[in-house]
């Protein structure tokens, strides 16, 4: 997660390296944990898991983050001094987290990933809620006030997206 409080970005080309040492690693080692399974139906159903994981959560990011990139492009830009066009852009930040929550949930992914998938939705639910509280407020003076918290929300956020993408095999989030 970066400053911006994407829901989790990845390196471009990297994502792709990443999912490929993932594969590789996978591959390796994925049959130690089933001593009785043959090492190609090991192998071959773990390296499928792990992608498919990997896959369908980067899948749910990219739209997540070009559509709170554009939210957070004319908040921080030309809505910085318009109270109701930066209440809007915080509204729909706010959608669009909870609206990645949603996706996050219903994802298919192994148990470890899934945990931290779990943290990263409650820990962005907490932060969608004071977003919501921003896209509140009465004046730029209240609104410019709440955006040290809202900045403080995305550390915990960011350090669940950091690790369920290592649990995932991707490289750690983009933080341009």
């Amino acid at each position: 997660m970066n400053p911006r409080r994407r829901p989790g970005q990845g390196r471009g080309g990297a994502a792709s390296a990443g999912v490929g040492a993932l594969l590789a690693l996978v591959a390796a080692s994925g049959c130690a944990a089933h001593l009785g399974a043959t090492a190609p139906t090991c192998g071959a159903q773990a390296v499928t898991a792990a992608a498919a994981g990997a896959s369908s959560y980067l899948a749910i990011t990219t739209p997540a983050n070009h559509r709170l990139d554009t939210d957070f492009d004319r908040f921080d830009g030309p809505d910085h001094a318009d109270l109701a066009a930066a209440r809007a852009d915080l509204r729909d930040i706010a959608v669009t987290e909870r609206a990645f929550d949603h996706d996050l949930a219903r994802l298919a992914l192994p148990a470890a990933a899934a945990s931290w998938a779990h943290t990263l939705a409650s820990t962005n639910e907490a932060r969608a809620q004071l977003t919501s509280r921003a896209a509140n407020s009465t004046s730029l003076a209240r609104l410019n006030d709440l955006r040290p918290a809202l900045t403080s929300a995305n550390a915990p956020v960011e350090r669940a997206v950091t690790a369920l993408r290592a649990d995932l095999g991707l490289p750690p989030p983009d933080t341009h």
